[in-house]
């Protein structure tokens, strides 16, 4: 004999049961989701760099190539990217790197359609000198103690030269020489504590892929361009610049 309280509990067993069967809707026809972890190549159409950066700074990019859903373009090439530099850290004197920090924050399409979002950086253009390091988005310039230690050594052997030939003059070239040496490497080490190392730069139209956080999601009105003035591709420009180990050696200049 079953009681009203063992009826109560089967039905609501079975509702139970029911609603772990009942499947999950799709998404409607007309929209087109983005899934997180999507990776989108952007371009930079500003510099920024820790000499004259400051936390809070925007930077601004645009989209290098197409990001499709379900077959349709859902983020053309010339979209516009926001970002926001969270951290900097500027290069130390003798050691040390530049650091920049940066997140993106907000996606607009060519029609005006815009998105929120909290993304991070995932790679950065190979051909530029600075590194990234993924886990913490944060972005390296890179070291330069081998052009310390070479104007170090540059500055000596130009002291021992000088103090050569100022030694052979008196009779005491030898002498010259080792004294010439040691100002000019002392020359040299103060050169080198007075200069920073390479900054963390990232100039106009260097390339990295932004990675999503979240889906984003589009209906078939907001992903239509038919309106969208075409406009010239903004981000053009040289590209990452060249290590500057070697600028740097040829700016200082040794207090002799």
């Amino acid at each position: 004999m079953y009681l009203p309280g063992t009826f109560i509990a089967i039905a609501a067993c079975l509702a139970l049961g029911a609603q772990e069967l009942t499947p999950v809707d799709p998404p409607p026809a007309d929209h087109f989701v983005v899934p997180p972890g999507t990776k989108v190549p952007l371009s930079m159409i500003n510099s920024v760099s820790t000499k004259t950066a400051s936390e809070g700074e925007r930077i601004y990019l645009e989209t290098v190539f197409p990001i499709l859903a379900n077959g349709k373009i859902v983020i053309p090439p010339g979209s516009y990217v926001a970002g926001t530099v969270t951290d900097v850290k500027r290069p130390g004197r003798l050691k040390g790197h530049g650091e920049l920090y940066i997140r993106f924050d907000s996606l607009t399409l060519p029609n005006g359609v815009t998105r929120d979002f909290r993304a991070r950086i995932g790679s950065l253009d190979g051909r530029a000198a600075e590194t990234l390091e993924k886990d913490e988005g944060k972005i390296k310039s890179e070291g330069n103690k081998a052009g310390d230690v070479k104007v170090i050594g540059e500055a000596a052997g130009a002291g021992a030269t000088a103090g050569g030939l100022a030694g052979a003059a008196a009779g005491h070239a030898g002498m010259g020489a080792g004294i010439g040496a040691a100002a000019g490497a002392t020359a040299g080490l103060v050169g080198v504590l007075l200069t920073r190392g390479p900054e963390a730069i990232l100039a106009k139209g260097t390339t990295m892929d932004m990675v999503l956080d979240r889906p984003l999601q589009f209906t078939s009105t907001e992903i239509d361009f038919g309106n969208s003035m075409a406009r010239p591709h903004s981000g053009d420009g040289p590209g990452p610049l060249p290590s500057r180990k070697s600028q740097s050696n040829s700016q200082r200049r040794w207090p002799l």
